[in-house]
């Protein structure tokens, strides 16, 4: 009753969130700009609001969206129904799906809370070639499962001469 009343301006001045806040969503891609999502549907699976959708698909040679052999055609989450627990995040088995610190997920309109795939995916950064496109040359599934593509940072620590190659990174001298 003797204390000042604690009065946040929220609009005019956002407060930074803690670096593991849980906000929206993104979908990651790797170092040459294929998608991490692989369709395996364990973030759907996982999500006790059934808040995510997916649809998986195959890839083909011509047309390659993901280094696996499939990749999520389909990917809806409907921000009506997280509640932001970060199950699905647990769940996937490549790191594909993470959380950002972006808060405010507001709108006026029901059906634009469901974010689609176009939404999620992560933005394309500098040397990235937007998919559908073949891996890197000499690269299988397990090289980009352990991050062992070139534009990588472990693939740039092993090319960097003074710095000592990470274990099991190809090319290394040992």
């Amino acid at each position: 009753m003797f204390k000042r009343p604690n009065t946040e301006f929220y609009p005019e001045q956002k407060v930074p969130t803690a670096p593991r806040y849980h906000g929206r969503h993104q979908l990651n891609r790797h170092p040459d700009g294929l998608e991490k999502c692989i369709g395996c549907e364990l973030c759907a699976w996982a999500c006790p609001a059934d808040a995510i959708y997916v649809e998986g698909a195959d890839n083909t040679e011509a047309e390659r969206y993901s280094p696996g052999e499939r990749y999520g055609r389909v990917y809806q989450i409907n921000y009506l129904r997280c509640i932001g627990c970060g199950l699905c995040i647990e769940a996937c088995p490549t790191r594909a799906l993470t959380m950002t610190n972006d808060y405010e997920l507001t709108d006026d309109n029901r059906a634009d809370l469901i974010y689609e795939k176009d939404q999620l995916l992560a933005p394309m950064q500098p040397g990235m070639t937007a998919p559908p496109h073949a891996m890197y040359p000499g690269a299988d599934e397990a090289d980009y499962y352990l991050g062992n593509v070139p534009g990588s940072p472990r693939e740039t620590a092993a090319v960097d001469p003074g710095q000592p190659a990470p274990a099991g990174a190809k090319g290394a001298v040992r």
